[in-house]
């Protein structure tokens, strides 16, 4: 081996070990050709693709791929309520899709949430897809534990989500661990350095550690994450023609609610400031935020979905708004899924839920209205809004965001935290652009029709 090789061999991109594909269905858009065919070749791999860009149809066709090739199983996992789509979309493009709720497989491609994964056994499958793979980035989190272990031993894996990092890079190493690459200790202290100057992570007496780049490394880092992944919002971020995904215009619009605390060592009653205090004016701000809620959702005559966080919020949401139809963590899988597909159906005219039980994975582009309760969380926001205001949405989405004065501090967070996002993006996508004008298909130049499944 050569010098030049041997460096190479030590820079920990992502290696080819996946195969050329076997199956691609004719309805796939250039980009979505291009991805498809770059993740099967890779084996296990990424593909960050925002909401509408179609991660349903290229993670079948990946999977189809994988059992055709193989002659295995293919486990795909997905989130709440979920599994019904991938099983119809697979019908709809000549995938055989199959729900399974008991733990046996059921057809080459089975599909179950996340939730039933324990009652699977990994050795039954060659593959897995993780639908909506932002569930892993929670580095402690029991649910990352359990796909990494599952996913371990298989040769081919596939993760696809829409916010892989919202505003913390050091989450993708959760994402490169459960891909088979680099651990995500290993890579913390490989490409970044904490205020410590060691691997703490988490809270020393009550402060976060911080970590940032190592002075030489966000150009390898970046190079690094483009070896497994790829990050896409919309098809000319990596050099393809993006007419037909050109997204409606969105507007939003801030009602703030009257409300100080009087604190016992102060004259006048301030606005909140700090967690503690936000969560105080986020509790005594329930009655006059839902009534706000009530008032605008009430004089729509179309669909509309109600984001809250607090079940007191929920609950009596519930009361005052009509033909409105509540989703909480007390209801069961089954139930969830019978109300969200009453919503998506039109049964009901209004949703009510909070975004960590409906904010992923389903498609509400019937609906074009919601409000929001807001939190420190852009990824519960940036999906929330997204379940609408995605491509193949034809009509203007509008969000009434219902908040405190005390808690307006929490958009502008909100606001730096999509900086963020956009900033991993636009590193991640101009590794990519370097090499896609090179491969760049001509098969589907002339398709401008924007198929039905978006």
């Amino acid at each position: 081996m050569e010098y030049k090789d041997f460096l190479i061999s030590k820079t920990n991109t992502g290696e080819n070990s996946g195969f050329d594909p076997v199956f691609m269905p004719d309805c796939l858009f250039d980009f979505q050709y291009y991805l498809t065919e770059w993740a099967i070749k890779k084996g296990r791999s990424a593909i960050f693709a925002d909401c509408g860009l179609g991660k349903t149809l290229m993670e079948l066709t990946w999977a189809e791929n994988v059992a055709r090739k193989t002659k295995g199983k293919v486990l795909l996992l997905t989130v709440m309520a979920v599994t019904q789509q991938f099983e119809s979309e697979g019908e709809k493009f000549g995938i055989d899709a199959t729900r399974s709720m008991d733990g046996k497989p059921n057809g080459n491609i089975t599909v179950t949430n996340y939730e039933k994964l324990h009652m699977f056994d990994s050795n039954d499958y060659v593959g897995t897809v993780c639908d909506e793979s932002s569930i892993l980035k929670n580095f402690d989190g029991s649910r990352k534990k359990e796909i990494t272990a599952f996913m371990r031993k298989m040769k081919y894996r596939l993760l696809g989500t829409a916010t892989p990092s919202p505003n913390d890079f050091t989450e993708l190493g959760t994402s490169s661990e459960c891909l088979g690459y680099m651990g995500y200790i290993d890579m913390l202290n490989k490409y970044f350095k904490n205020t410590m100057n060691n691997s703490a992570r988490g809270r020393i007496q009550g402060e976060v550690i911080k970590w940032k780049f190592k002075g030489y490394a966000e150009e390898a880092f970046w190079d690094w994450v483009s070896g497994w992944g790829i990050a896409v919002r919309k098809p000319s971020d990596i050099g393809f023609d993006g007419n037909d995904f050109i997204l409606p215009e969105l507007t939003t619009t801030e009602h703030v609610i009257d409300y100080k605390i009087k604190q016992d060592d102060h004259l006048f009653a301030l606005p909140a400031i700090g967690l503690h205090e936000q969560r105080k004016e986020r509790r005594g701000t329930i009655n006059q935020r839902c009534e706000m809620v009530a008032e605008i959702v009430n004089k729509k005559t179309d669909s509309s979905i109600v984001w809250c966080h607090l079940n007191d919020e929920g609950d009596l949401l519930e009361k005052m708004l009509s033909d409105c139809v509540q989703i909480s963590g007390k209801d069961s899988d089954t139930k969830k899924e019978e109300k969200f597909l009453s919503f998506i159906n039109g049964d009901v005219k209004g949703l009510i839920t909070k975004p960590k039980i409906g904010a992923w994975g389903l498609n509400f582009q019937h609906c074009n209205h919601m409000t929001f309760f807001p939190s420190h969380s852009f990824e519960q926001y940036y999906q929330g809004v997204r379940r609408c205001w995605r491509f193949g949405q034809e009509r203007p989405v509008h969000v009434d965001i219902v908040t405190s004065e005390g808690e307006r501090g929490v958009l502008s967070n909100l606001q730096r935290k999509e900086q963020d996002a956009i900033s991993m993006f636009k590193s991640l996508t101009g590794k990519v652009l370097k090499t896609v004008e090179s491969k760049k298909l001509t098969k589907f130049e002339n398709k401008t029709e924007m198929p039905a499944w978006l």
